[in-house]
């Protein structure tokens, strides 16, 4: 009775051992089959650092894993990393992926960051079946990439560096502190002067702010005489220009109205009075000639003809 019952509680410690086992398998594969998404990255740096399981975080928040690490098979100069993510992941429309260094041990992670809200989900499938998220360079793997330009910068601007300070520049520098310091010296000796002329200068700004408003003054002085005298003596004007007006304008019309006489009298009145004038002048000098007659020969001679003289053959002069 007592083998019996040692075989019995035997066998229920078997069977809660196994259901344990069952259950812990379970919960394992609940774990393993939790939802997931897959994205590639091509990336054209060096991918230094990054491992198959490394870390793939959001913001610095740990959502997945890397899956695998490959050369792109058509275009060896890009690396192919594959990632999967937790299926509540937002990677969103303008997401980019860069890598980033972990601490100082030489391990890398990628790193997604830049999704902005409202925007679409990544859902387009690239050449390899899943979705591709953009990659960008930053952190230790754009500074090794920006490495070569970066020095030959600094190699640049050392050469002129060199240069600038050359034994030439340096004594030209020396120069340029020495002069310096004797217009230092020279302007601290004339600091009373200067004092002088800058009170001489504040005097004349103010005499011109006075002058500035005087001028203002006479300007509103002028400008209300213009006003208040001139509006009058330029109607006066006005008016006597109108009258001006109105008078060649009679005027006008009086040589309009003259017009027809004037021509009669040049074209009939004029003729007839220059034959008078030519008439009374034969008449002055016909009186002319009588009155000659008249004071020579007497009132005799000059109503008959002139009296011829004697002629006596015999007296000779």
């Amino acid at each position: 009775m007592e083998t019996r019952s040692n075989q019995v509680l035997v066998g229920t410690v078997v069977l809660m051992l196994l259901a344990a086992l069952l259950i812990f398998v379970v919960w394992l594969a609940g774990l393993n089959n939790k939802a997931t998404r897959c994205f590639d990255i091509y990336f054209s740096q060096g991918v230094g650092g990054l491992n198959t399981g490394s870390t793939v975080s959001f913001s610095g928040v740990p959502v997945g894993e890397i899956k695998s690490i490959k050369l792109l098979p058509d275009r060896p100069e890009f690396v192919w990393v594959r990632i999967d993510v937790k299926a509540d992941t937002p990677v969103l429309k303008g997401t980019t992926a860069q890598i980033h260094g972990v601490g100082f041990t030489g391990v890398s992670e990628i790193s997604l960051d830049g999704a902005m809200k409202g925007a679409g989900p990544i859902d387009t499938m690239g050449p390899q079946g899943c979705p591709v998220i953009p990659s960008s360079s930053g952190g230790l793997g754009a500074l090794l990439n920006s490495a070569p330009e970066l020095i030959d910068r600094i190699q640049r601007l050392t050469e002129r560096l060199t240069e600038l300070l050359s034994d030439k520049n340096q004594n030209a520098v020396a120069d340029i502190l020495e002069n310096v310091d004797k217009t230092t010296k020279v302007l601290a000796e004339r600091a009373p002067e200067l004092g002088s002329a800058l009170h001489d200068a504040q005097i004349a700004a103010r005499n011109a702010g006075v002058a500035a408003q005087r001028v203002g003054l006479l300007a509103d002085s002028t400008n209300r005489l213009v006003n208040e005298q001139g509006k009058p003596a330029a109607e006066d004007l006005r008016r006597t220009l109108a009258s001006v007006q109105q008078a060649a304008d009679t005027l006008n019309k009086t040589v309009e109205d003259a017009r027809p006489g004037i021509q009669n009298f040049s074209k009939s009145t004029l003729p007839e009075t220059n034959q008078l004038v030519r008439q009374l002048r034969d008449l002055t000098t016909s009186l002319k000639g009588f009155s000659d007659r008249l004071n020579q020969d007497g009132i005799g001679g000059s109503l008959g003809a002139p009296k011829l003289p004697d002629y006596n053959p015999g007296k000779r002069k």
